[in-house]
């Protein structure tokens, strides 16, 4: 069953993709926000509480819904399954940035793709230059690819092979989205956050996608140029503040055969604020902070675009065998 609702969900959002500003995303905001403000008294434990909350009470309300509806109906277990992953699995969720700032660059508006790109990640791109807001589109795209679709889609398989149907995709979006919430409202809306809140919520998420961030990467080598991938995931992936995105980024640079990483400017990219020292043994690319390969161009978008429906290609076509072998079995 795990197979035709991804395949399902798929298919819906490409047809009626999720609005820009829509109220299931309103309904998060409200949710985390009034989590962080009911149970987070500034204590160490209370920063737990607030993460629970947040986080697994609604993938434990999920699987309570899906149980009940199981019990009843397999098919209304399965249309709720249908329901949960087009609202957490997709890329539509992201991808109307991606192409406002693919058709603003190919037309020449380099301001309008800075703006784009500012409103996307929330980050001062008024002074990048063109081949910087390349760099930064690739790699926003392929991460954003990664946490709305692979990752949503490992913790989806798991959960639902122990009959908790769409709990895990409910898991993996909240985690990551309370973690991008707190790190959001600490860094753009300059409010008052609780540190351990957002060093906790960061720190789970990334226990929860150390295994998903692999397979991903390990995707994008299969699909991809698996030996340059392969070689700069194991030589580049610490030039990356956080070993998660590293292990993407190199992983997905080698196999597309394109320069990732590198200095920022101050406050263009928070999240990546490392100076990039890791690679100085790894040859002169690393050293400058860079992935081997060539400088990003307007043609490396589209590759991304390829390397990332290949993948899901992949990784459907392996869950279709199991589940073929599950039906046979």
């Amino acid at each position: 069953m795990s197979f035709f609702a991804v395949l399902v969900a798929l298919l819906i959002e490409q047809i009626k993709p999720l609005p820009r500003d829509n109220r299931v995303h309103d309904m998060l905001v409200a949710w985390v926000r009034w989590a962080g403000r009911n149970f987070d008294a500034g204590k160490p434990q209370h920063t737990w509480i607030v993460w629970c909350v947040s986080v697994l009470v609604p993938a434990l309300a999920v699987a309570a819904v899906y149980l009940a509806l199981n019990h009843f109906s397999g098919l209304l277990a399965l249309a709720f399954t249908v329901l949960l992953l087009y609202l957490t699995l997709g890329f539509r969720q992201f991808s109307h940035y991606f192409t406002d700032i693919r058709d603003a660059l190919d037309s020449g508006d380099e301001d309008l793709a800075r703006q784009r790109l500012r409103e996307w990640r929330h980050l001062d791109a008024s002074e990048l230059p063109r081949t910087e807001v390349l760099r930064h589109v690739l790699e926003h795209s392929l991460l954003a690819a990664h946490r709305h679709v692979f990752g949503v889609f490992f913790w989806f398989v798991v959960l639902a092979a122990l009959g908790l149907g769409p709990a895990g995709a409910v898991l993996y979006r909240m985690a990551e989205f309370s973690a991008r919430y707190w790190a959001y409202r600490q860094r753009a809306l300059d409010a008052p956050a609780n540190d351990a809140l957002l060093a906790l919520s960061r720190r789970l998420f990334t226990l929860l996608d150390h295994v998903p961030a692999r397979l991903t990467a390990f995707g994008f080598a299969v699909v991809g140029n698996f030996e340059e991938a392969v070689s700069g995931w194991r030589r580049d992936a610490a030039l990356w503040s956080y070993p998660n995105e590293g292990v993407i980024l190199s992983a997905a640079a080698g196999a597309l055969g394109v320069q990732l990483g590198g200095h920022a400017a101050p406050g263009v990219t928070p999240d990546r604020s490392k100076t990039f020292d890791a690679g100085v043994d790894a040859g002169l690319a690393s050293a400058a902070g860079f992935t081997a390969g060539v400088p990003p161009q307007l043609g490396h978008l589209q590759s991304v675009v390829g390397l990332v429906w290949r993948s899901v290609v992949l990784w459907m076509m392996l869950l279709a065998l199991l589940t073929l072998a599950n039906i046979i079995g």
